[in-house]
């Protein structure tokens, strides 16, 4: 049995990625979702139904147009495989509960503004409204896990701090950093990005993620910067590490703090 709800939820996450890829694609170009019919940007050439299925066609098709041999982007089959593999991991760490659920939003918000920060360093106000409603409906209907929770706080007094702490923390950082380099040092999606992750997360671990998320983007950009393949100063979307280190909060957060006290006192 467990092994169909695996199957079923990686088949789930394909289909649902192929979308997002479409939904964080489209949007921040201005474009409708569902109109027009998916083509090729290069040629135009309307996909076909068998064109279209999550990861098979793109290796049935060699990752080229059918009509005019043009490459397609990896990141179609990527961000499809990630979906995927996070809405089975989301089945493993939470079982079959009402935080799943939880986790299948998260993860999906996570993916779309991944899709639409890397291709235009863009996270739109619609997608975060969205996510917003119904995440605020859910942590309602379904309380944030006992292990989430800091200093033996109601649920719901967690939830809400956390949702605070994470906007007013990142909006902060925007103000101070503008105030000293005299520019935006932090995007209006980013700030907003984390009021919905704190309402997820609660309050330890929305700081344990902005940790693990400055952590992760700083060694990244340092090597690319290493690397010459970007040029110092060049701005790269902080969205993916944002998505990153709160997934890794999320999912394994509060097994890391205890690994991390038990190191501490047992030292």
């Amino acid at each position: 049995m467990e092994v169909y709800i695996y199957i079923s939820l990686f088949i789930l996450g394909l289909c649902f990625g192929s979308f997002f890829n479409v939904v964080g694609l489209r949007l921040s170009a201005g474009q409708s979702i569902h109109k027009p019919r998916s083509h090729c940007p290069k040629c135009g050439h309307v996909l076909s139904w068998y064109e279209l299925i999550p990861v098979f066609s793109y290796i049935f098709l060699g990752g080229k147009c059918r009509n005019c041999k043009s490459h397609i982007s990896p990141k179609y089959l990527i961000f499809e495989l990630l979906t995927g593999i996070l809405f089975m991991l989301s089945y493993f760490v939470f079982g079959y509960s009402g935080e799943l659920l939880v986790s299948v939003f998260f993860v999906s918000l996570f993916v779309i503004i991944c899709v639409s920060d890397l291709e235009y360093m863009l996270i739109e106000d619609s997608v975060i409204i969205f996510f917003l409603i119904f995440i605020i409906i859910l942590r309602l209907i379904f309380k944030i896990p006992e292990d989430f929770i800091t200093f033996n706080l109601h649920p719901y007094l967690e939830t809400l701090l956390g949702g605070i702490f994470g906007f007013g923390l990142l909006f902060s950082i925007a103000i101070i950093g503008k105030k000293i380099y005299k520019q935006d040092a932090m995007g209006g999606g980013d700030i907003k990005l984390y009021g919905i992750i704190g309402l997820v997360l609660g309050f330890k671990l929305t700081f344990m993620s902005l940790f693990l998320a400055s952590i992760i983007g700083s060694i990244i950009g340092l090597s690319l910067t290493l690397l010459r393949i970007i040029q110092k100063g060049t701005p790269i979307p902080f969205g993916p590490f944002i998505a990153v280190g709160s997934l890794i909060a999320y999912f394994i957060g509060p097994d890391l703090i205890n690994w991390y006290l038990n190191l501490l006192f047992n030292m």
